[in-house]
This record gives structure tokens, C-alpha cells and sequence, in this order.
């Protein structure tokens, strides 16, 4: 589970307010930096929060949402 890399789009169990539950890694470290594939919103999450709420990982050129 621990196979995230940069540039990885993952879908998170619940979605953003602005209605996108899909999000682009753009930082790695101590936390986990995401950018919303909907209104581009940046957040960065402690990696254990991050993986509570990890639904799963899309690859970087899938079309969904």
C-alpha cells in the first residue's frame, strides 16, 4: 500500500466540497501533498490520515472524472 509516487491520481473515500473524489500526488514525504482534480485545491494530509482515507489508485493517464 505504501506505492505512491508523484504524479499518481488517487481516489479518496470521500469527495472534496467541490464534488471531485479524485486528486493528483504532487508531494511525498513525512505528509502527503494532493491537488483536487476538480477546482485544483492543494492540501497536504499526514501520511497515516492519507491512508485511512485511500480508496484506491488510478494510474496517471486514466480518463475517469
Amino acid at each position: 500500500m505504501n506505492d505512491i509516487h508523484m504524479g499518481d491520481r488517487v481516489r479518496m473515500r470521500k469527495p472534496h466540497p467541490c464534488g471531485s473524489d479524485v486528486w493528483w500526488v504532487i508531494r511525498i514525504g513525512a505528509d502527503i501533498g494532493l491537488r483536487c482534480a476538480g477546482c485544483d485545491r492543494r492540501v497536504l494530509l499526514p501520511r497515516s490520515e492519507f491512508f485511512k482515507r485511500l480508496k484506491e489508485v488510478l494510474s496517471p493517464n486514466s480518463q475517469e472524472k
